[in-house]
């Protein structure tokens, strides 16, 4: 990863902004920004440099990974190593206001000289984090496939009689067999009248005789997400039940259909909410039409209803559009899509054909 040119750009961005430093202390950022994946890392832009503070815990650890900042290994608290940096200079020192606690920005305020101001903000790296660049797109694909490779090595023990339970640790035994980090989430395996819970993680419920079985999977590979979602049908499919599956995978086709540079996120995700409504099932669709996926399972920009933000070339994102009936099952069909230059281009490798069990 080009860690040095993802720091230049960043410093830009706090030039851009106003700002003479910039604390940053969410895992997932320092990852992007400097390579570092321990759970106590906290590395600090000023003037001009780039110093990266840890505890002797991950001596090693940091030696290893971090990338074109200098190493403080600390024995008390970070944040407090940090601040001594700032000296007697007039400065506004930027922080992560959204992965900072109510008591941490009080500690922070304690921790500096009145010339030193404190300034929240919010998304600056996740603004950057967006557009995937050409090495992330490349990691991003194989974490996909990868997913979609187990997702079908699992998909034969969905029968009638099985846990649910049993339905996901296949398919997480096989993701750590094929060498992933981890799962990107806590699988989802959700049966008949139990599909209709959008997140019905797996359980120790049998999969029942007939009925949708909602399985929402993804891995993590080189720290980066995958995330998709397929409904299965135990047993005969009944013709009101294929016509919910056909509106929900003709809202995602239509989703899909929409994503281009430019267009809104809100405006994706009308272009699948208005196939439902046409089929009079938009009131069981409950949840936003995608998200963004990258280092984190849930990252901007959300596709959700009057969402301005405008989807550039770079970005990727879920599609999964679905409909969900109390008492009778839900379905979900969701692809990852990365945006193009002229308009996007499907990642998600596994059939979307409705299959009968």
């Amino acid at each position: 990863m080009d860690h040095r040119s993802r720091q230049n750009q960043f410093q830009q961005t706090l030039a851009d902004d106003e700002l003479d430093g910039f604390v940053v202390t969410h895992p997932a950022n320092l990852r992007y920004l400097c390579g570092y994946t321990g759970s106590n890392g906290l590395l600090l832009f000023f003037g001009g440099s780039r110093i990266f503070f840890t505890d002797g815990r991950y001596t090693q650890q940091a030696r290893e990974e971090v990338q074109d900042a200098r190493i403080v290994i600390t024995k008390g608290p970070l944040l407090n190593e940090a601040a001594k940096q700032f000296g007697r200079l007039r400065s506004a020192i930027g922080f992560e206001a959204d992965h900072t606690t109510v008591t941490v920005a009080a500690d922070m305020r304690k921790l500096v000289r009145k010339k030193t101001a404190w300034k929240p903000t919010s998304g600056l790296i996740m603004h950057q984090r967006m557009r995937k660049d050409a090495e992330e797109l490349r990691i991003i694909r194989d974490a996909v496939k990868m997913g979609a490779a187990v997702y079908e090595q699992a998909l034969p023990s969905i029968r009638a009689g099985v846990k649910e339970s049993e339905v996901a640790g296949r398919l997480e035994f096989a993701a750590r067999e094929a060498g992933a980090d981890g799962m990107s989430f806590d699988t989802i395996v959700a049966a008949g009248r139990r599909s209709a819970l959008p997140h019905g993680r797996a359980s120790s419920q049998a999969i029942p005789k007939r009925g949708f079985v909602v399985v929402d999977s993804g891995v993590a590979w080189r720290g980066y997400c995958s995330d998709m979602t397929r409904t299965v049908h135990v047993g005969p499919v009944s013709r009101e039940e294929r016509r919910w599956y056909e509106a929900v995978l003709a809202a995602q086709l239509a989703g899909i259909a929409a994503v281009r540079p430019g267009t809104t996120a809100g405006e994706v995700d009308q272009a699948a909410r208005h196939v439902l409504r046409k089929t009079k099932l938009d009131r069981f669709f409950t949840h936003s039409t995608g998200h963004g996926v990258g280092l984190e399972i849930h990252e901007p920009p959300r596709l959700g209803k009057q969402q301005e933000e405008r989807l550039e070339a770079g970005m990727v994102i879920t599609i999964e559009p679905g409909v969900y009936i109390p008492g009778k099952g839900g379905i979900r069909i969701e692809d990852m899509v990365v945006v193009t230059a002229k308009g996007c281009q499907v990642l998600t490798p596994v059939t979307k054909e409705l299959i009968e069990i």
